[in-house]
This record gives structure tokens, C-alpha cells and sequence, in this order.
């Protein structure tokens, strides 16, 4: 029996610290293109859909390949709503067309390092699980984070790690913000992500800047065109 499965690339229009980050140029196209690129040329997917309440970025979605099927309802287009909230509504109308998929994947239109090989080896990682998700890892071991006091001093979070050797530290991972797999049930129960029922996909911290501030997004800018350079671009 075949599975159906849909790409969700969320993209609101009211970014505010970046002002329509997702279709800011970068290197030459919307920002959002990349997802978009990267969710065609996996072959995976039923339908690759851009859900926003922007007509703008609507546009944008359908001249890079994308399918905009519905506008996003404004009570999903506040800053305070989750993504997981966008992927059930997209869930919900694909059922009430006759097409309820069995597998749902949710990428972030701010992941322009994102590759179909990345995606391929999250659907390969879904099997088995609820949930497959893109990670890497901290640079630094978490385990000797510092806080600032309130006199201006600094305190470790785990001082019993203070004379630790790194290799001896459990090694911790982030999550890189650039696509969630899972199966439409599990979002639809409203399941854990962040759990054991999880696969964790690793990428090398090269491939990975989560875009929010201006500063992200130069470092972004950076780190394409030192991989442009690598590979000949």
C-alpha cells in the first residue's frame, strides 16, 4: 500500500525582527525557494504546499514550485502559534478533500542549507518511530553553561562538571530548525516530539543557522558562501 505523504512549509507574513524574511533574496531568490527546491527534488512527497497568510509569499511559493492550496486562517498567523498547530490544519484539509496523508513533513521556509538527501534520510529514520527531526550538535558541552548572577558574577549550571574532561561529558544536541517528520496521527494526538519515540537525522553545524535576527541571517550569508566556494559555485 502506497503512502501518502505532504511537505508543510509554514511561512506567515508578519515577520517582525526580519520584515518578510521568507522571501528576503538570498543569494538571488526568496528565501523560502530553498525549502521548496529541497522538498521537489526529494521525489517524496504527494504535494509540496507553502501555508501562509500572505499573498506575497503566496506568489512567490507558486512561481518556485510550491502549491498554495488555501490562504492560512488569521487565528493561525499570530506570533504565538506553534508549528505544529499549522501542520494539523494542513492535515485537516487534505482529509476534507479525500486526501488524508499518512505522513507529514514540516520544513522550516528559513533552511536554505536544506538538501532532498537531508529529507530522504529523515524518511528513512521515520520508519520505526513517531518522529524524525534534523539536529545538531552544541559546540561546547552544555554541561559547563554558565548563568550571570544577579551581582554581575557567573555561576556554572552543573559545577560538578567543573574539572570533567570533555570527552568524558555526554554529548548534546539541539534541534536545527530545518524539518520535522511525522506520522499524521502523531501530530493530529498531539504526541511528543522531543521524546523516545524520536530519531534524531545529525548535521555537521556547517549546515545549520536558525534565522531570527539579523545577525543570523549574516552569518547565514557567510556560511552559503564558503560552501558556494567549496563546491565551485
Amino acid at each position: 500500500m502506497s503512502v501518502r505523504r505532504i511537505a508543510v512549509i509554514p511561512a506567515r507574513g508578519g515577520s517582525k525582527r526580519i520584515p518578510h524574511k521568507n522571501i528576503k533574496p538570498f543569494f538571488g531568490q526568496p528565501l523560502l525557494s530553498y525549502s521548496i527546491r529541497a522538498a521537489r527534488e526529494s521525489g517524496l512527497f504527494d504535494h509540496v504546499i507553502v501555508s501562509t497568510d500572505d499573498g506575497e509569499i503566496a506568489e512567490a511559493a507558486r512561481t518556485y514550485g510550491a502549491e498554495v492550496p488555501f490562504v492560512r486562517p488569521p487565528e493561525l498567523s499570530g506570533d504565538h502559534i506553534g508549528t505544529n498547530a499549522v501542520i494539523i490544519h494542513a492535515i485537516d484539509w487534505f482529509t476534507a478533500q479525500g486526501e488524508a496523508p499518512d505522513a507529514v513533513c514540516g520544513i522550516y521556509a528559513t533552511a536554505p542549507f536544506l538538501t532532498a538527501t537531508r529529507l530522504i534520510a529523515g524518511w528513512e529514520a521515520l520508519q520505526g518511530k513517531r518522529f524524525a527531526f534534523s539536529v545538531t550538535s552544541y559546540a561546547f558541552a552544555v554541561q559547563r553553561a554558565l548563568y550571570r548572577t544577579e551581582e554581575g558574577g557567573v555561576r556554572m549550571f552543573q559545577p560538578e562538571h567543573r574539572l570533567t574532561r570533555s570527552q568524558d561529558l555526554t554529548p548534546a544536541f539541539h534541534d536545527a530548525a530545518q524539518y520535522y517528520w511525522g506520522w499524521a496521527e502523531a501530530f493530529k494526538n498531539g504526541e511528543e516530539i522531543f521524546s523516545a519515540q524520536s530519531a534524531p537525522v545529525v548535521l555537521p553545524r556547517t549546515e545549520v543557522v536558525d534565522i531570527d535576527t539579523p545577525e543570523d541571517w549574516d552569518v547565514a550569508e557567510q556560511m552559503y558562501a564558503a560552501l558556494r566556494r567549496q563546491m565551485n559555485l
